[in-house]
């Protein structure tokens, strides 16, 4: 048997192909990094407003360094985002592209989402660590994630609470309105939770999150709101006591990162009321990579999950399910914790969410 290496035919046509998209990861990767720069310094924001003006005028606006903003404004240009006049040297956000990207344009500004390129890729040196040696990256590593994940469910749950999520289940608002106990488990800062309290006078709310800054923050939040129907507690929610029950519970983009979300949701059913709700938001797709290969936010599913959702159960000894955990695997442990009737809905405008209706019965 000759031991020479094998030649390896490439295809040439494919490989340039390849390349160009390589090409392009690397590039849009850039563009993400300062498109969250744009949001976070508000410059989207003033440019809004801005006829065309020069790097100048538009750091005066925003009040920043025109230095910075000249190089900001490079790089925007070149990734197609702002427009740019070579005779006057100046520089214009196309209404068009600031219905995306302002916070006026909320809840369709995909610059929030931007944000959590930077946030992942702070602990990239510690995930790289855990695929080594195993375990995971604690909550504690993400300084910003809290505040970051607070800004996105702004656009996603709470701005359609009330016009879209809610309605999901047939009754369900005149139930609040007239009044019942509600559970938020991974309440997070409570922003979902504050405005039903808000809204829903009558009902009592509760939130459990195992984190003491948000737990703080949310509670700050609604004693300074007057509201006396809401409160907000450090609690593992896989250890609900028993003796408690709820009407409504609701998990708003929480059970996948939970470290045993087994128990979590086992625990969930326990303290339901017999003909209570069980309202679960969680992220949209399959169990499995093949049924994702159309996703439209496939690749940054799996690039949160792996470098946050996972990570942060395995870092506490937990089962690591992840933000892809699918629908499939979804169903399978919503019916293994007791909820013999599961319905799925979705919202037209929302690609990224299912909605997850269990009953006990």
């Amino acid at each position: 048997m000759s031991t020479a290496a094998t030649a390896i035919t490439i295809n040439e046509a494919k490989a340039e192909k390849f390349a160009e998209q390589m090409l392009g990861i690397i590039n849009h990767a850039a563009l993400a990094l300062m498109t969250s720069i744009g949001h976070r310094t508000g410059l989207f924001d003033a440019m809004s407003k801005l006829p065309a003006s020069t790097s100048a005028g538009i750091a005066e606006a925003a009040k920043l360094n025109e230095r910075y903003v000249r190089e900001w404004l490079g790089a925007m240009t070149t990734g197609r985002i702002v427009e740019y006049d070579e005779k006057t040297a100046t520089y214009w956000l196309p209404a068009e592209h600031a219905a995306f990207l302002t916070r006026a344009a909320s809840p369709n500004n995909l610059a929030v989402t931007t944000q959590f390129i930077p946030v992942l890729a702070g602990v990239e040196d510690r995930i790289i660590e855990s695929f080594r040696n195993g375990g995971g990256v604690p909550y504690s590593a993400y300084p910003r994630f809290h505040e970051v994940m607070a800004e996105e469910s702004g656009q996603t749950v709470v701005a359609g609470l009330f016009d879209h999520i809610l309605p999901l289940a047939p009754g369900l608002t005149e139930k609040l309105r007239g009044g019942i106990e509600v559970l938020d488990v991974g309440c997070g800062r409570g922003r979902a939770l504050i405005q039903m309290a808000a809204k829903f006078p009558n009902s009592s709310f509760t939130g459990y999150d195992f984190s003491e800054e948000t737990v703080g923050a949310a509670n700050r939040e609604a004693a300074e709101r007057g509201l006396n129907n809401v409160s907000f507690e450090v609690k593992d929610v896989a250890t609900i006591n028993g003796h408690l029950r709820f009407d409504l519970i609701t998990a708003f983009d929480a059970i996948h990162d939970q470290a045993q979300p087994a128990r979590v949701l086992a625990a969930i059913a326990g303290a339901l009321e017999n003909d209570g709700l069980f309202l679960m938001q969680d992220i949209a797709g399959s169990s499995h990579v093949h049924k994702n290969l159309e996703h439209p936010l496939g690749p940054l599913t799996y690039t949160i999950s792996c470098l946050h959702c996972m990570t942060v159960s395995l870092a506490q000894g937990g089962a690591g399910l992840g933000a892809a955990w699918g629908e499939e695997k979804a169903l399978q442990m919503l019916s293994e914790a007791g909820f013999a009737n599961v319905v799925v809905k979705r919202l037209p405008h929302d690609i990224m969410n299912n909605y997850y209706l269990g009953r006990l019965r």
